[in-house]
């Protein structure tokens, strides 16, 4: 497989692909890195580079990710991976795309979408709905019958009580405690959580 994205993320996804004893050939980003770890080929993206590969978007920003899919889509396959030390019910859904990261916890009846970050050590309880191009960042808990809509960001140890929806490209600050629904773009911040401004499109 090949990596889109040669920064932060993409190490740390290379890292996971290697202990699953998969293989990465090599990446493409559209502003190549001098180097990469392990001394892999970074290129830049071209139709024959990509076209026929098996995938994965290493970006973390959400919006880039989906900008990248739209213009690759066509030309190659996703892959879904997953650390081998996370615990996935056998009665999850997830989307092409996704990457769920070491020890993350994905309960009974959640659905996951495409191309989502399932990130370190997050738990993500029963029934749950995350939607396409979501990033659930470390040591976030989302409680049970939670909606995730497209593009929102969950930071780093935020808390969201159950049957909460997070609205469409949200961001939920780090540490932040959601009690009540966000709206659409909201940028959520504090403990109980407010809004403190909305995301400019």
């Amino acid at each position: 497989m090949i990596l889109y994205g040669a920064s932060g993320q993409a190490k740390v996804i290379y890292d996971l692909i290697l202990s699953n004893n998969q293989v990465v050939e090599y990446l493409v980003d559209d502003n190549p890195p001098a180097g990469f770890i392990n001394h892999l080929d970074v290129f830049l993206p071209t139709r024959e580079l990509i076209e026929g590969k098996k995938v994965i978007i290493s970006i973390g920003d959400n919006k880039i990710r989906e900008i990248i899919y739209h213009k690759i889509k066509d030309w190659c396959t996703f892959e879904t991976i997953k650390h081998y030390s996370a615990y996935i019910s056998q009665f999850t859904e997830f989307g092409e795309g996704t990457v769920i990261m070491p020890k993350a916890c994905v309960n009974a009846e959640v659905k996951v979408g495409q191309h989502c970050i399932i990130n370190t050590a997050s738990v993500i309880e029963h029934e749950c709905v995350i939607e396409d191009f979501v990033h659930i960042s470390p040591k976030a808990c989302l409680a049970g019958n939670i909606r995730v809509k497209k593009g929102a960001h969950i930071g780093m140890g935020a808390n969201i009580i159950q049957g909460i929806t997070i609205g469409e490209n949200a961001l939920i600050g780090a540490g932040a405690v959601v009690l009540r629904d966000v709206p659409d773009r909201a940028v959520i911040v504090g403990n109980p959580g407010r809004i403190l401004k909305y995301v400019e499109d």
